[in-house]
């Protein structure tokens, strides 16, 4: 199986990074690397531009790919199938105006030149308004398209929306949330090994901002301990060689530790013990 991961920008760490922490190490080697083995000798790593990956996949060079829901959407390619959103890479691709203009709607763009660096995305999305706008293509700097009378609005990607205030730009409408994802082709998603990737990056996903509790409670007060602890579902209780005494094992987010542990203190618990969790399998 080959994955495809993007080879250099903002999803590229982040990627490996993800893979490595499934237990899918990648091998160094020479920069600008086109390929890398991974420590599966069944799975190797294709590395390519972002924005090419979904062609990628959609032909066969790659049977999965790592890459943003932006990217596959203005690729246009059918035959691919999101498997799990990998929570990373978040934005929003937005409909945007100059502030002290007349367009508040999509409506108002009827006859009017929008530019953006995602003329398949633009097009659809206004066709899906049932608005007739003429779609420019631009490879930078969309935000200044409008002040030099390239266009009346644009469509282009936001994450705090800064940019877009910098230059004078309003919000009129989102077009695309967008994160990265894990898409596979279509022929290949219910195979054994795609299943197992998606698996194993889930678990990670699963795991995150969630620690492992373990602790000593006295069993004439295990009620009030269990209704302390903010597990996911019942915690584990378990017996051990010592009389009125019971092992509780529970998993519980991040942020409710401090306060569990000290509720759990006034209820008697003791040896309590907080571990980070790497994968967690429903």
């Amino acid at each position: 199986m080959r994955i495809a991961v993007p080879n250099k920008g903002r999803l590229h760490d982040p990627s490996l990074a993800l893979l490595e922490r499934a237990g899918l190490s990648v091998e160094s080697g020479a920069d600008r690397q086109l390929y890398a083995n991974t420590v599966d000798p069944d799975i190797q790593v294709l590395f390519a531009r972002a924005a090419d990956i979904p062609e990628y996949v959609a032909d066969g060079a790659a049977d999965v790919g790592i890459t943003g829901l932006d990217q596959v959407r203005e690729s246009g390619v059918e035959n691919v199938e999101s498997l799990l959103d990998l929570a990373f890479g978040r934005c929003r691709l937005v409909l945007a105006a100059p502030e002290e203009g007349d367009i508040t709607a999509a409506a108002d763009l009827e006859g009017k030149v929008v530019a953006t660096e995602f003329p398949t995305i633009t097009r659809n999305y206004f066709d899906d308004q049932g608005v007739d706008a003429e779609i420019v293509e631009v490879s930078g700097a969309t935000e200044l398209t409008p002040h030099v009378d390239m266009a009346d609005a644009i469509v282009d990607i936001t994450s705090t929306g800064t940019t877009l205030k910098v230059n004078r730009l309003a919000v009129v409408d989102e077009v695309l949330q967008s994160s990265v994802h894990l898409f596979a082709r279509d022929d290949v998603a219910d195979s054994e090994k795609v299943e197992q990737l998606s698996m194993a990056l889930s678990s990670v996903l699963a795991a995150d901002g969630k620690r492992y509790l373990m602790l000593n409670a006295p069993q004439d007060n295990l009620d009030a301990i269990e209704d302390v602890i903010p597990g996911l579902g019942g915690p584990t209780v378990l017996d051990v060689d010592e009389e009125n005494v019971v092992a509780v094992h529970a998993v519980v987010e991040e942020r409710d530790v401090f306060q569990t542990i000290n509720e759990l203190k006034k209820e008697g618990a003791s040896g309590i013990l907080v571990t980070e969790i790497e994968r967690l399998v429903d």
